[in-house]
């Protein structure tokens, strides 16, 4: 038992590390944080409109385009974390397919790029 405790000694250090440096980095902000409010900063905004209008206008494209992309490849990168962890189990066939899936990847990317689905004007 005194063996496993130890085990999971290390663990214990980093969350309690991991603690008090979040408790001394939210106290800090508390501390040392400006606050100088006035309507422009404490009003609601979302997306580059105000929260209270008309629900029936336009809203602009790019907005839904951008997240969209963005989750896209959020998610074909968590991807990539299982597989390095188990990258010294997945041999020769894992590495070449997680190759042709970056492949996939970057093509995927040069295409959006080039359309120009990634530029803001």
């Amino acid at each position: 038992m005194d063996e496993l405790l130890r085990e999971y000694l290390p663990i214990l250090i980093f969350l309690g590390v991991a603690a008090g440096l979040g408790l001394v980095l939210i106290l800090a902000a508390v501390i040392v944080a400006v606050r100088n409010p006035d309507a422009e900063k404490i009003s609601a905004y979302e997306c580059g409109f105000n929260a209270f209008d008309d629900a029936r206008m336009k809203f602009d494209i790019r907005f839904y385009l951008v997240s969209i992309l963005f989750i896209i490849f959020d998610l074909e990168v968590a991807f990539l974390f299982p597989w390095a962890a188990s990258f010294q189990h997945v041999g020769i066939v894992g590495f070449w397919s997680m190759m042709v899936f970056l492949g996939v990847l970057t093509i995927g990317f040069a295409y959006e790029w080039k359309k120009g689905a990634l530029e803001w004007e």
